[in-house]
């Protein structure tokens, strides 16, 4: 058996040691960003739910840089959510300095509503 083949549509397979032939697949140069939370659980909500567009966004050379581009959309949409409740709570900085304690509770109440927001409407879609 030859150790490398070209099949008829154009990919090349090298022979692995069990016997199989396994195509040749790469990511394109330059495509390797650094994907944080959010882009990891949406991958694993494609691969699992969406198993379609996982294999288009792998097999187009895209994935990784699809999950790092949710992965900064979700930070940004947090902290744009967690200033506008912010504001719409009135939690101000003289609350920080005067009673930091319930400035902390009060902060992390409005990041945890922020985050759940944009898990159901980027991540889990």
């Amino acid at each position: 058996m030859e150790k490398h083949i070209t099949g008829e549509n154009g990919i090349s397979y090298t022979l692995g040691a069990d016997g199989l032939y396994y195509p040749d697949l790469t990511l394109p140069k330059g495509t390797n960003y650094p994907i944080g939370k959010y882009g990891r659980m949406r991958g694993d909500y494609l691969k699992e739910h969406r198993h379609s567009m996982y294999l288009e966004l792998v097999f187009a050379g895209k994935w990784n840089e699809y999950l790092h581009e949710v992965d900064e959309e979700s930070h940004q949409r947090i902290e744009l959510l967690v200033e506008q409740m912010k504001a719409g709570a009135g939690i101000t900085e003289q609350l920080k300095a005067t009673d930091q304690m319930k400035w902390v509770e009060f902060m992390n109440n409005l990041k945890n509503a922020a985050e759940k927001i944009v898990l159901e409407e980027t991540v889990l879609k």
